[in-house]
């Protein structure tokens, strides 16, 4: 639901000079063919290692990731973490919050 949430949101989201990604435990295959099938337009990284998870804190329990939203800046400050990522709403949701921290504009 996240994947096509920020695929739908994608024309909105590419108005503004990021790069924007999603981040899974899972392994390269796995997310290649998630990406292929929900026809995702941004890269979904795989770490199986959990290595990038566990540096960034949003390791669970459970050995997934949290379905976390970091804001960083171009400098690579994180200016913002959501810790309350609404699958169903993240495209709008990411666009919203970005505009409310002033990223730039292409």
């Amino acid at each position: 639901m996240q994947c096509k949430a920020l695929r739908d949101s994608a024309r909105e989201i590419q108005n503004f000079d990021v790069a924007y990604f999603m981040a899974s435990v899972d392994t390269l295959e796995d997310n290649t063919a998630f990406a292929n099938e929900h026809q995702a337009g941004f890269p979904i990284l795989a770490d199986p290692s959990k290595a990038m998870p566990d540096a960034y804190g949003v390791l669970g329990g459970s050995g997934f990731a949290n379905r976390w939203t970091f804001y960083i800046g171009s400098d690579g400050t994180i200016l913002k973490i959501d810790k309350e990522t609404n699958p169903a709403t993240a495209g709008r949701d990411l666009v919203r919050t970005m505009e409310e921290l002033g990223f730039p504009r292409n």
